[in-house]
């Protein structure tokens, strides 16, 4: 597909999922309305591409869930996951073909504190902690609180693997870690930052290394309803449960449907033995749950398939033209195409933007990518942008990096 193909196809109808226009969505404009961290933490000439949160209006459906939460002064505290449990359980079967029993189903105010939580209450004691990397560095900060040493596993690469199924667990790795002695493994899936499903036959073979050396894992499965067209997600608690691995999966509407700030996942046990472990969750993780975070969430999921549907095509698009965008325009950058999410990783060690090209990036292009290193082993040289947005914020992107490898500031592009 060409430049101009690529374009056109993420213009679309000129409207986000939710059916505002493009122009609406200009990051100036959303700098006057917005408040959150993506546009507050930068001066106002930084074009802010990093944190993951979508540009794009909430769905409708959301919307009017939470005004008529607030209509009722619906407002107080939460004893358990109530509507959530089927709403989510409903679209994990019609998604994945995941049947989950309700009793599995449990509430943790965001995935951060139901991956803290899980290790606390499964590993109480602490341990050693397996991850692969690079990843997500919130679960760097996470492991602050716990009393675990942390073993970072490289993800293994394809020799010329340029897409996200160029990577995948490095299997013979984790054994020998394991082998050495591991108490707790977290798992990412869809991975962040490449955006990689991993295969069926990888995460079985997980499972059984884990059943067999006693690792509990818990699985951040936050990006699976961004699953692009042509991937397969496959969930981990029912592979875990077969293969008899005591395993906790975290997840949330708050990716899939842009509701970060509303505070609300949940946990589900991959079996009983796994079940008993989140009985033992503290009372805690419910009541600071947000009941208007959940009702949101029943609102996405059950409700919201349509907007979810939309964002993914555009998603698509968005990656496409910066693909494009970046083959013509910018030697040296390598687009880790993901097959879920919209977060895409970026190898820029040829690209001639030094030792620590997010950095550079920012001040002197005056734009906000996820640095590299941050990630752990194997992310330096790298960042990760957020392609949540306006076509136009694209060009705009790519324009900026454009004009800093070619020895111009971009500030103004």
């Amino acid at each position: 597909m060409s430049e101009d193909d690529c374009y056109r196809a993420a213009i679309g109808t000129g409207a986000d999922p939710a059916g505002v226009p493009w122009a609406e969505l200009d990051p100036d404009m959303l700098r006057t309305q917005r408040s959150s961290l993506k546009w507050t933490r930068f001066p106002a000439d930084v074009l802010p591409m990093f944190v993951a949160e979508m540009d794009f209006a909430v769905a409708s459906e959301v919307r009017d869930a939470l005004v008529e939460r607030v209509r009722l002064s619906d407002t107080g505290y939460l004893d358990g996951p109530g509507p959530l449990a089927p709403a989510f359980a409903e679209f994990a079967a019609d998604r994945w073909g995941w049947e989950i029993d309700h009793r599995f189903i449990h509430l943790a105010t965001d995935v951060a504190t139901g991956v803290v939580e899980s290790l606390r209450a499964a590993r109480p004691g602490g341990g050693r902690l397996a991850i692969p990397t690079p990843t997500y560095p919130g679960f760097f900060e996470m492991l602050q609180e716990l009393p675990f040493e942390t073993a970072q596993i490289p993800l293994r690469a394809e020799p010329d693997g340029l897409g996200a199924h160029g990577f995948g667990l490095d299997l013979d790795a984790i054994e020998a870690e394991f082998e050495r002695g591991i108490d707790a493994f977290i798992l990412c899936n869809p991975h962040n930052p490449h955006g990689v499903a991993f295969t069926r036959e990888e995460l079985t073979r997980l499972a059984r290394l884990a059943a067999a050396h006693d690792v509990f894992v818990v699985s951040d499965e936050i990006h699976a309803p961004l699953l692009h067209r042509g991937a397969e997600f496959v969930p981990f608690a029912p592979i875990a449960a077969e293969a008899g691995a005591i395993a906790a999966i975290a997840t949330s509407a708050s990716k899939g449907w842009n509701l970060a700030g509303a505070k609300c996942s949940v946990l589900v046990a991959a079996d009983e033995r796994a079940n008993r472990v989140l009985a033992g969750l503290p009372p805690e993780a419910v009541t600071r749950t947000s009941i208007l975070g959940l009702h949101a969430g029943v609102a996405a999921f059950r409700d919201g398939r349509d907007w979810l549907d939309r964002a993914v095509a555009q998603i698509e698009a968005n990656v496409e033209l910066f693909g494009s965008l970046a083959a013509e325009r910018l030697p040296g950058v390598t687009l880790i195409r993901p097959r879920a999410g919209y977060l895409a990783w970026l190898d820029l060690r040829e690209a001639g933007l030094g030792e620590h090209p997010a950095r550079e990036l920012r001040v002197k292009a005056r734009l906000a990518l996820n640095n590299g290193s941050s990630f752990g082993a194997g992310g330096a040289g790298h960042a990760r942008i957020n392609l949540a947005c306006a076509p136009d914020t694209i060009v705009r992107a790519v324009d900026r990096i454009a004009s800093l490898q070619n020895g111009t500031r971009g500030g103004n592009a």
